[in-house]
């Protein structure tokens, strides 16, 4: 006798299996994000069909980790410094790389970019579009360039079909464009959701890893930013792009979440132009152009992504509230630390800015969570506050405590460097890091500012 066709409920956000409607997930607390789906019953599936093959072979030993020969993966350059910086290197054969993005970013013109220097070196490209028309992409391909023969097109959806054309073709770089496109009749719900997402994802990694084909797969982003799909999507790839920037700006930020061939939380920084993408070298620069001189509130302010220091702009408006409730806002940086800062320039340096709006922004729209801006974003709230404009050669970083004491941050050299490089001639670092920022920048020649507490920068300001 069949069995019948199980009704599950997915969390559209993250995942979350239930057998019952629920009006909150009980995992990311959002609202009205359960979807009805049926699966198939798990009789025989592929799974467990390999796992039992595995068994039954006798050929198949376990090793002894001091035999296996590390640090042999073969990488190629995408024709990105940028982006082979964010891979840790370049593209590894065989690896499964996920890329995220707010539409229209520009995800698809960065892989088409990545596809035409790869085959420019003669290294067959499939590039899989679900979502275009083979006209629509050539006519972003003409802005690009010229393309070479190596980089075939296929316009499809079907898994299965796809998986043909790659047997058949034995291309060396694979692009899923996007993933919330692709279905297979394995899972019985509709392209995009959780369990076919899950399941085209489970075989990709398959031809990746068994054909030694280095693939690409576009994903969608959800309001949150975060990649759409169950958050077991993220743990089955290799590495996690995010393409960050607003759509109306001219640059564009690929930040490194997750990579198993490199360090994390490494980015690159793009610049969108009418030819596409051209990769930004001096992000610190970038960043700072258009800054004003002699204005209050503005402070420089070097933080790490990864181990590359960049310099941004913090910017701070303080004003007196016109009522009862001071309003607070926040730009890239995180709204509660800006809180905690100002209560603790209340009641450590009794400065009274807890009855006034303040509003900071981080100039260029990067989002920054590091600790170390914490000293800009106090000398840039007390400048405005005082209405005194600080030194435009000054560049500031340090962690600020409860206590008001200014705490010591990590590689704090290369910032100093960094600074020195772009011609700022004053950096206010935490005192606890003189010694080694002495020892490690050698002679930088600029003037280093070691503050302890806050009253120590008030004095300084």
């Amino acid at each position: 006798m069949a069995k019948k066709m199980q009704t599950v409920f997915f969390c559209q956000e993250c995942g979350y299996e239930s057998s019952k409607w629920l009006g909150q997930c009980p995992a990311c607390k959002q609202w009205n994000t359960l979807v009805e789906e049926t699966i198939k019953p798990t009789t025989a599936g592929l799974g467990a069909t390999s796992q039992a093959s595995l068994r039954k072979d006798k050929h198949v030993e376990a090793m002894k980790l001091n035999t296996v020969k590390a640090g042999n993966e073969k990488r190629h350059s995408t024709g990105f410094a940028e982006m082979d910086r964010v891979l840790g290197g370049g593209m590894v054969d065989g690896s499964l790389v996920l890329v995220g993005g707010d539409p229209g970013i520009g995800k698809s013109t960065l892989l088409l970019q990545v596809c035409k220097s790869f085959a420019e070196e003669k290294r067959k490209v499939l590039y899989v579009s679900g979502e275009e028309s083979g006209e629509q992409i050539k006519m972003r391909a003409d802005r690009l360039g010229q393309f070479a023969d190596e980089l075939l097109l296929l316009c499809e959806t079907d898994l299965d079909v796809i998986r043909g054309v790659v047997e058949k073709v034995k291309p060396d770089v694979l692009v899923i464009d996007s993933i919330q496109t692709m279905y297979t009749d394995t899972a019985s719900a509709s392209p995009g959701s959780v369990s076919q997402v899950r399941e085209v994802t489970a075989q990709l990694l398959q031809v990746a890893k068994g054909w030694n084909i280095a693939t690409f797969i576009v994903g969608h982003v959800t309001k949150e930013g975060t990649v759409a799909g169950p958050r077991v999507l993220e743990h089955m790839v290799d590495t996690v792009l995010y393409f960050e920037g607003d759509r109306f700006a001219s640059y564009r930020i690929l930040r490194g979440v997750k990579n198993r061939f490199g360090s994390t939380n490494e980015i690159g920084v793009f610049e969108m132009r009418e030819e596409g993408l051209v990769e930004v070298s001096n992000p610190s620069e970038f960043m700072l152009e258009g800054k004003s001189v002699d204005a209050s509130g503005s402070v420089v302010a070097c933080s790490m992504e990864g181990t590359r220091p960049i310099l941004t702009e913090i910017q701070a408006l303080v004003s007196p509230t016109n009522f009862g409730f001071p309003k607070r806002q926040a730009m890239g940086i995180d709204y509660n630390r800006v809180n905690l800062l100002m209560a603790v320039l209340e009641k450590k340096c009794n400065l009274h800015v807890g009855d006034c709006d303040a509003y900071v922004n981080l100039a260029g729209g990067m989002k920054i969570g590091e600790p170390a801006m914490d000293l800009g974003i106090v000398v840039a709230i007390v400048s405005s506050f005082r209405n005194v404009p600080v030194d435009s050669k000054l560049a500031v970083f340090g962690e600020v405590g409860l206590s008001g004491e200014v705490r010591s941050v990590s590689m704090a050299a290369a910032r100093v460097k960094e600074a020195a490089k772009l011609g700022f001639s004053k950096v206010m670092v935490p005192a606890t890091n003189l010694k080694s920022i002495q020892n490690e920048a050698g002679d930088h020649k600029v003037e280093l500012i070691g503050v302890r507490s806050l009253k120590d920068v008030l004095d300084v300001l």
